[in-house]
C-alpha cells in the first residue's frame, strides 16, 4: 500500500460523529487527577498529572471503541457472516462484545500466552477461540479464516474505522482537560497512539504526545527510524497487550505526522509503576497501563517538566495470580494455565 491509497487522519468532525453513533455501547470514561505520594513515584518537577481511565471501559480496555465503530460501519450482510480477530487479549475481548451486540458470531485467533482472565471473558460474550503460538501465526491464521468464512476481520490497530474508534479517546480528553500540555500513550501497534494524537492535536496543537513501548517490542520506534513500517523478530515483555510484531501503514502515517516522540521502558520500570498505580492510586492495571508512568518517571521526566500530563491507562484485563507476578517480579506466564484445558 502506498502512502496516497490510505485514508485520511480522523477529524474532529468524524470523531465527534462517530463518539454520538456508540451512544450507549461504550462509556465516557472519567478523568482523575492524581498526586502520588512522592515514596511511590517521583513525577517530573513541577508537574501536574491527570489519568484518562480507560480501564473503566466496556470490556475492561480502550479496544471496544475500534471493534465497535468496525461493526456500525459494516453493512448488514457482512455483519451476518461474522467477525474475526487476532489478539493477546483485549481486542478479541472487544470484538467477542461487539458481535453479541450486533447478534452475529466471532471467530477469533488468541496468543497461547494469552492471560486466561482475558481468555474467560472472549468466551463469555460467545466468541470461538483457536490459539497460536506467536503473534506471527496468529495473524497469518485469521486471514486463513477471513477468506474460509467470509467473516468481517477487524484488524487490532491498523485501518480507518479502528484508527477512528481510538480517536475517541483523545476527543474525550481533550474536551475534559483543556490546557493539556503533554498525553503520554502506550503503545504496541500503534492504533491507540495514532487516534490520539491526530485528534489530541487538532483540539491543542501546542500539547505534546508521546507513545511508549517496552524495551521488548519495540517495533514503532523503530519504524519512526527505519521511515517505513517495519516488523520484529521477537517480542519479550510483561506487557502483552503491546506486543505488536510489526506497525502497520496507517497508524504508522499518524504517527509519523502527529507524535512528537515513542519512548522506551523495560519491564522493571513497568512493574514500578504498576507497584505505585495499586498501592497509591488504588488501580489493578494490566502492564501496558503502567507504561507512560514509568516513562514520565523515567526517560521523560526531564522533559516534562512543569507539564500539564495526561496518561491514558488503557485496560486491566489481568486476573489476580498474574498481577501478583508482575508486581513481585516472578514470571507471569508461569502461573498461566494451558488456555486449551480452560
Amino acid at each position: 500500500m502506498t502512502a496516497n491509497a490510505l485514508p485520511p487522519p480522523p477529524t474532529l468532525e468524524g470523531a465527534r460523529e462517530l463518539r454520538t453513533t456508540l451512544g450507549g455501547w461504550i462509556e465516557r470514561t472519567p478523568v482523575r487527577r492524581w498526586v502520588p505520594d512522592p515514596d511511590v513515584a517521583v513525577l517530573p518537577e513541577g508537574s501536574e498529572l491527570f489519568l484518562k481511565l480507560e480501564l473503566f471501559q466496556r470490556t475492561g480496555s480502550f479496544k471496544v471503541r475500534g471493534a465497535m465503530a468496525n461493526v456500525l460501519a459494516a453493512d448488514g450482510e457482512a455483519l451476518q457472516r461474522g467477525l474475526t480477530a487476532v489478539s493477546a487479549g483485549n481486542h478479541a475481548i472487544a470484538v467477542a462484545y461487539a458481535a453479541r451486540a450486533m447478534a452475529t458470531s466471532a471467530r477469533v485467533v488468541m496468543l497461547a500466552s494469552a492471560n486466561p482472565a482475558r481468555i474467560d471473558r472472549c468466551r463469555a460474550y460467545g466468541a470461538e477461540i483457536e490459539f497460536a503460538t506467536d503473534g506471527a501465526s496468529g495473524f497469518a491464521r485469521v486471514l486463513e479464516i477471513e477468506k474460509e468464512d467470509g467473516r468481517l476481520y477487524i484488524h487490532p490497530f491498523d485501518g480507518e474505522h479502528t484508527i477512528l474508534g481510538t480517536s475517541t479517546v483523545g476527543l474525550e480528553l481533550g474536551e475534559q482537560l483543556p490546557l493539556l500540555e503533554a498525553v503520554v500513550v502506550p503503545t504496541g501497534g500503534g492504533g491507540l497512539l495514532a487516534g490520539v494524537a491526530s485528534v489530541i492535536k487538532q483540539l491543542q496543537p501546542t500539547c505534546e504526545v508521546f507513545g511508549v513501548e517496552p524495551t521488548g517490542a519495540d517495533s514503532m520506534r523503530r519504524s519512526l527510524h527505519a521511515g517505513e513500517p517495519v516488523a520484529i523478530n521477537s517480542v519479550e515483555t510483561i506487557a502483552d497487550s503491546l506486543g505488536a510484531p510489526y506497525a502497520a501503514p496507517y497508524g504508522f502515517s499518524l504517527v509519523d505526522e502527529f507524535v512528537d516522540d515513542v519512548v522506551l521502558v523495560d519491564d522493571e520500570e513497568i512493574r514500578v509503576a504498576m507497584r505505585a498505580l495499586f498501592g497509591d492510586a488504588k488501580l489493578v492495571v494490566e502492564p501496558a497501563s503502567a507504561a507512560p508512568l514509568a516513562a514520565i518517571c523515567g526517560p521523560l521526566r526531564e522533559r516534562l517538566k512543569d507539564k500539564r500530563i495526561a496518561l491514558i491507562v488503557s485496560g486491566s484485563n489481568i486476573d489476580l495470580p498474574t498481577f501478583h507476578a508482575c508486581l513481585t517480579g516472578a514470571d507471569p506466564t508461569a502461573v498461566q494455565r494451558d488456555p486449551r484445558g480452560a
